[in-house]
Order: C-alpha cells, then structure tokens, then sequence
C-alpha cells in the first residue's frame, strides 16, 4: 500500500504507523529531516509498490503523483477540530442557534453526564460506530463549555487555553518522554504512581483524597477513595467496618481496587449481563405466548 502522510513531524497520526512498518522505502519530502526518519531524500524518490512519503506539502511534485497514482493520504489532526470550534462559535453568536445562545454550564450538566454513559456503553459493546459518534458528542461537550466559558465577562477563557493548558499538563507529567527521562518511570505501574506524585506537587494538596471526584458513582467513588489512601500508607484495617449495607458495599468497592479490578465496571459487566438475561427470558416467554410472568415462568424462561 503506498500512502502519502502530510502534517506537522515527528508526531505522526496512528493511521500511517502500519503504512510505515511495513514500507519498502520511506521517502521524506519537504518540511521533513530525512535522517530522523532513517529516510530516503524525495529527490531520490524511485516509484514502486508499498511506499510511504511523508511531507508537510501535499502539492509537492511527488506526492501529487503518488496520489494520482491513487495512494492513499493520511493527514495529522488539526483541521476538522478548528471546523468544529468554529462550527460552535457560529451557533453561539447571533444569527445562529437560539437554544444553544440559551444555555450555560449548569443547563448542560446533564447533557455531558448522558453523553459520558452513551460513550461508555459504546465501549462496552465494542461498537465502533457509536463509539466514533458518541466521542464526538462528548467533544461536543467540551467545545460548548469552551465557548460558553469565553463569554465570561470577568475570567473568560476558551478552548485554546483549555487546550493549552492541557498540554501543558500532559507534558509536565511526563518527564521521562519530554525531558529525556525519568528514573522513577520504569513501566505503566511505575508511571501511574509518578503521574500522582507530580499531580500532588503541582496542585499543591494536602489531602491524599485532595482532588477525587466526590460526585462520581458511589462504587467508583469508595474504590477511588481507597487507592487513594493506600499509596498514602492506610492500612486497610482502619476501613470503614461495621453490619450495615453502606459499609459492607464500601468494603467490596475498596478490597475489589486494592486487588486491581475496577469495582464499578465489574459491577456494570454482571448489571448488564444481568439486564440481557431479563431481555432473553421476556423473550423466550412471549414467544411461548406469555405475556405476564409469574414467578415460576421466570425461572422456566431464564437462561442458565
């Protein structure tokens, strides 16, 4: 396969890695430091099958012709983003939408908490459709924020410094890619603990649950909680004991995350297959021409 990548380099978008591994020869064209891709110069460019150029110009004489020649191009993100924020700033002026001039942050909440769910059940049925759409819903949600938040008649901001401080943020925490390595960064397990170190610093909290999310699922919240204090050196006697349904639902969110599992997305796994089994044996039943279940056509329809 040949493909012609255009953009900015060394960062390269995801869909033109598996075109560069298995290039016969990968050319750099303009904008590009041949040596730092191990590639060839353009101007030696030899026409052949399964070839990669990478260049910042997509009118350059040999990309024209390689996409003429019907390569595929692969081209960095950055373009469809400013179309959306752009797209956002149109419905907020006047002239555009008069529900979304109307809302602000607290009328959106809603919204954002529904399309987190929507994008979180694409996920778990792999549906990779809905999971394209419903990430864009939730972008959607970022932007809306960003533009209401620009409006701001005493401290406005807008999705250029959301997005700048986020970078900022990405590679303040990671030292070990960005500023040449990290000795307490060995693997994922070791960056994940360096990542609460440097968050802990730079938020500049004095609380090891400084920072968690109290309004998150109570599962997800006890487990949170938990992880959180047993880096800070809580043994896991001092937990919350007692008889009562809170605390033994506490206890199980809590041993669950100091044993490596997500509490809250083992308890949707058995709730949603539990939820299918309902589907099923309602199924089953009116297909059988019942329409009304008692107990025991529950137990006769429900799969085992």
């Amino acid at each position: 396969m040949t493909v012609v990548v255009v953009g900015a380099v060394p960062v390269l978008p995801a869909a033109a890695l598996s075109a560069l591994r298995g290039a016969a020869a990968v050319y750099a064209g303009e904008g590009v430091d041949a040596a730092e891709w191990s590639a060839v110069p353009v101007s030696e460019f030899v026409p052949g099958e399964s070839v990669v150029l990478i260049t910042t110009n997509p009118d350059e004489a040999v990309a024209r012709e390689l996409v003429a020649a019907g390569a595929a191009v692969v081209r960095t993100p950055g373009v469809p983003l400013l179309e959306a924020a752009a797209v956002m700033d149109r419905l907020r002026s006047p002239g555009g939408c008069p529900w979304d001039a109307e809302q602000d942050h607290k009328s959106l909440r809603q919204y954002l908490v529904e399309e987190t769910y929507e994008l979180l059940e694409a996920i778990e049925d792999g549906d990779r459709a809905a999971l394209r759409e419903e990430l864009g819903d939730v972008l959607l949600q970022v932007l809306f924020h960003a533009r209401i938040a620009a409006e701001d008649a005493e401290e406005p901001f807008g999705i250029d410094e959301v997005a700048g401080d986020l970078v900022a943020k990405l590679v303040g925490r990671h030292p070990h890619v960005f500023e040449g390595g990290d000795p307490a960064v060995r693997d994922a397990t070791s960056q994940q603990h360096r990542w609460e170190e440097l968050k802990q610093v730079e938020k500049r909290r004095e609380s090891s649950v400084d920072g968690v999310a109290m309004g998150q699922p109570a599962v997800a919240l006890a487990g949170k909680l938990a992880q959180r204090v047993a880096r800070a050196g809580l043994p896991v006697d001092l937990l919350p004991e007692g008889d009562d349904v809170g605390v033994t639902l506490f206890a199980v969110a809590a041993l669950a995350k100091l044993a490596g599992e997500d509490p809250e997305t083992e308890l949707r796994v058995v709730a949603r297959r539990f939820e299918a089994d309902v589907r099923a044996a309602e199924k089953a039943a009116r297909a059988a021409g019942v329409e009304r279940l008692t107990a025991e056509d529950w137990r006769r329809y429900w799969r085992r």
